[in-house]
């Protein structure tokens, strides 16, 4: 799960930036709403937390931007402004949640394990059959017996296990695996998924390449 942190807040950024990492997610963070306008033009998060008062962009302007553009990215709201009406102005253009500052970690960090559930469809374990992800703790396991993959091809794993039987483009996978510090290239990705395709073909679980485009992770047949 990769997210877009917006604060230009210097140590709150630095603070939140630690606490989704040390929490599991992939995540980059950008200081102002021009900034961040950008950044979603990408489109390859999963969820952004979005403070307001921003520079260059209004957080509102930075939301309604992203609503125009038919973009459904779960959207987490950080604000100190305590005013009923820029809440229900935000919720109104399509914020899905408001969290008011100051707040703690640990409700932030559940906040946003409800949105990804939410905008998922349900809870943060993916399966194909009886292969399972538990997205929090990154632990994948075969009937209930784990397997033992690196986290990159766990974070690979993830993507095609979100869209089972469906395309993953490649260079979206490479984007979405990316960070702003540590890049990944499409030559890795290869890599990473030469490594799945031979943890995974004893299982009889198979990743197809669709040439040009990306993979597909089938669905599981037991037969």
């Amino acid at each position: 799960m990769r997210i877009l942190l917006v604060e230009d807040d210097p140590a709150l950024r630095e603070t939140l930036t630690h606490a989704m990492r040390s929490a599991g997610f992939g995540i980059d963070d950008v200081a102002d709403g021009r900034a961040a306008d950008t950044a979603l033009m990408m489109g390859i998060y999963d969820l952004v937390i979005l403070d307001l008062g921003l520079p260059k962009m209004d957080g509102i302007e930075v939301l309604r931007n992203l609503r125009a553009r038919k973009d459904k990215t779960a959207v987490m709201v950080l604000t100190a402004r305590d005013d009923i009406h820029e809440r229900v102005k935000g919720l109104d253009i399509g914020a899905d949640d408001y969290l008011i500052k100051p707040f703690a970690l640990p409700e932030l960090e559940a906040r946003v394990r409800a949105l990804i559930r939410r905008s998922s469809g349900g809870d943060l374990v993916l399966s194909n059959g009886p292969l399972t992800l538990e997205c929090k703790t990154r632990q994948v396991s075969f009937n209930g017996e784990p397997l033992d993959l690196l986290l990159r091809e766990i974070r690979v794993l993830e993507a095609l296990m979100q869209r089972v039987g469906q395309v993953v483009i490649k260079s979206k996978l490479a984007a979405q695996m990316s960070t702003w510090e540590s890049e990944i290239g499409e030559n890795a990705i290869e890599v990473h998924i030469h490594r799945l395709r031979k943890r995974l073909a004893p299982y009889g679980l198979k990743i197809k390449t669709i040439h040009g485009l990306g993979y597909v992770l089938e669905t599981y047949d037991e037969h």
